[in-house]
């Protein structure tokens, strides 16, 4: 009776370790998993200015260029009413898939005037902006399949309230001072923003930046950024932005818009004019610019339909890209080598009549 007794305890508290195990790891993979960032075709912020909540997605490194020319009438004293150059932007995500690592940095030819009783200008080439940061995406919205809602028309063409609530990331940069004289401001500065996206529909989003940049100089700046962006199809978008920057002692203003063409799945060409108002001068904006990745990008399991043809741009890959956490590498080493790249199958279901 005893020994019987004792089997019994044995096997509840046997049971019960198992069952605390199970969920301390469940809690570890809940917390650590989460949405991958990464899409099936390149996803820039160029031609605009604003810049994306969500990262590129590990195993992607990503550059985006402009070649612009901007104008500017010539205000009295001193003023820099043109420039021609080139704006570099490289972006990459490790660790996690809610971090990117990105640095900005534009070279050009800046004509510098003086205007008195007589004017006169001279030219001035080097880097006008070196900056490395950092984005990590804090909160990611979800929104309903409607494509799935078979039974009410209302129901699938109703929008979807969580559209109105952003996703939302933080920025943190460095401005480096490695840059022409008429650039510099004469220290390290650090930069921070906050980057907000809703996708108020599957074509049509909306982007808000807002930044405090140059910290600690006597250039410290306000700026927000937002730009509008609208896909007519898989090739073709076009974009609305304005960006306002506060000063010290002047208010700088651009209005513009662009289009943007993808080529392939890995490569953008785009194009941008903007009018400008800098304090009392006004001038206008173009640019031109390729946006290129290389994508080194992976997923633990492939989608497969039953031809075997595999899934691409489903909703159903989130689970595909969910994976990621540190722990769930960590789980990982226990896991037997079979079973790390899985295919899984659709099952049609019968509907009941």
């Amino acid at each position: 009776m005893f020994v019987y007794i004792f089997k019994k305890l044995n096997a509840s508290l046997a049971m019960k370790n198992i069952i605390v195990k199970l969920l301390f790891s469940f809690f570890l993979l809940s917390f650590s998993s989460v949405f991958s960032q990464y899409t099936e075709v390149i996803n820039s912020n160029k031609p605009g200015f604003s810049e994306s909540p969500y990262s590129v997605g590990s195993g992607v490194y990503q550059f985006e260029s402009n070649l612009f020319f901007r104008n500017t009438s010539i205000e009295p004293t001193f003023s820099r009413p043109q420039s021609f150059g080139l704006d570099f932007l490289f972006r990459t995500s490790f660790l996690s898939e809610k971090l990117e690592l990105n640095a900005q940095l534009a070279y050009q030819r800046d004509k510098v005037a003086f205007k008195n009783i007589f004017t006169s200008h001279y030219f001035s080439t080097g880097l006008s902006r070196f900056t490395i940061g950092a984005k990590y995406l804090i909160f990611q919205q979800e929104y309903e399949d409607k494509s799935k809602e078979v039974r009410s028309w209302k129901r699938r063409m109703a929008f979807d309230k969580k559209r109105l609530i952003p996703s939302v990331a933080i920025y943190a940069g460095l401005n480096t001072d490695f840059l022409s004289d008429i650039h510099k401001k004469g220290s390290i500065s650090p930069k921070v923003g906050v980057l907000l996206q809703n996708n108020l529909s599957n074509n049509f989003n909306i982007i808000t930046n807002v930044y405090y940049d140059n910290i600690g100089t006597e250039f410290s700046e306000y700026s927000f950024i937002v730009t509008s962006t609208y896909n007519y199809n898989v090739r073709w978008s076009s974009f609305v932005e304005n960006q306002t920057i506060f000063q010290q002692n002047k208010t700088i203003s651009n209005f513009g818009g662009g289009l943007a063409y993808l080529y392939n799945r890995n490569l953008q060409i785009n194009s941008s004019l903007r009018f400008l108002l800098e304090g009392q001068a006004q001038g206008y904006y173009l640019s031109l610019g390729v946006s290129y990745r290389i994508d080194k990008h992976v997923d633990k399991f492939t989608l497969l339909d039953d031809n075997g043809n595999e899934i691409r741009d489903t909703p159903i890959n989130k689970f595909n890209k969910k994976q990621k956490g540190f722990f769930n590498r960590l789980f990982s080493i226990f896991t037997k080598k079979g079973s790390q790249n899985k295919s899984r199958k659709r099952v049609k279901r019968k509907r009941k009549n």
